[in-house]
């Protein structure tokens, strides 16, 4: 998600172009982005520079918090299937560290890149063959648009689902654990501020979030025959029942 808003000098209101002859500056902010240097908006989150600054809606180390989860709610977990769209998501700041975790926990690491529903078939199809996995998911607005699907073939397949997004707890994955995208919000609240006081965007760091909730669906779990041990429970941030 991107804000813009304009600045005009002081009592004028701020409109864009010059129908009232003002001269505006456009300040723009990221907010939702996971890689905002990867897609070159910024040049770097310390000194974004230009008119730009916000918040990344993920911390690549929250990658390796999604494998030591599934783990621990599933032990039986030996292989994980991660699925992104390699076109859309953000998979070069999560894989990397995926790859250092999944050895320390014990569990061999699948990538499955898809581009279509065909592929998500496929990919899991031959994910399942064998027991002991479990998948997933990246943020990515492909994975958003096909979710339905994803989750149907992960139930009928008895497959732990996680995801990085709270939607997707809510629609029968077994967990997720992301940021908390109501607080990433009202950070962003602050920066408004502080840029219409007079502190130039390309000097305020795009900050990552430091606010993150898990959210556990027993329902799922009940389904596909997991026992969630009850130390998650009672840390989880919400239970869907």
């Amino acid at each position: 998600m991107t804000w813009i808003f304009h600045s005009a000098p002081r009592g004028r209101i701020a409109r864009p172009g010059k129908a009232f002859g003002l001269r505006t500056t456009v300040y723009y902010g990221v907010c939702g982005l996971a890689d905002p240097v990867a897609d070159r908006i910024v040049a770097s989150l310390s000194k974004p520079g230009g008119n730009i600054t916000g918040f990344t809606s993920f911390n690549a180390a929250t990658a390796g918090k999604w494998l030591q989860l599934l783990k621990e709610i599933s032990p039986a977990i030996d292989r994980i299937a991660v699925m992104y769209n390699p076109t859309t998501a953000p998979y070069s700041i999560f894989l990397p560290v995926m790859q250092v975790v999944a050895p320390q926990i014990g569990v061999t690491l699948i990538p499955a890149p898809v581009g279509d529903g065909a592929a998500i078939e496929a990919a899991l199809g031959n994910f399942v063959t064998t027991s002991g996995g479990g998948l997933v998911v990246m943020p990515d607005v492909f994975m958003t648009l096909h979710r339905d699907m994803i989750l149907r073939l992960a139930s009928q397949n008895r497959l732990p689902t996680m995801s990085p997004l709270r939607s997707f707890a809510a629609a029968g994955a077994l967990m997720s654990y992301g940021s908390h995208f109501h607080h990433l919000f009202e950070q962003a609240a602050s920066y408004v501020d502080r840029i219409l006081r007079g502190e130039k965007p390309g000097d305020l760091p795009v900050q990552e979030p430091t606010k993150y909730e898990a959210i556990i669906n027993p329902r799922t779990a009940r389904a596909i025959g997991v026992e969630i041990p009850s130390s998650l429970l009672a840390t989880a941030d919400e239970v869907i029942e």
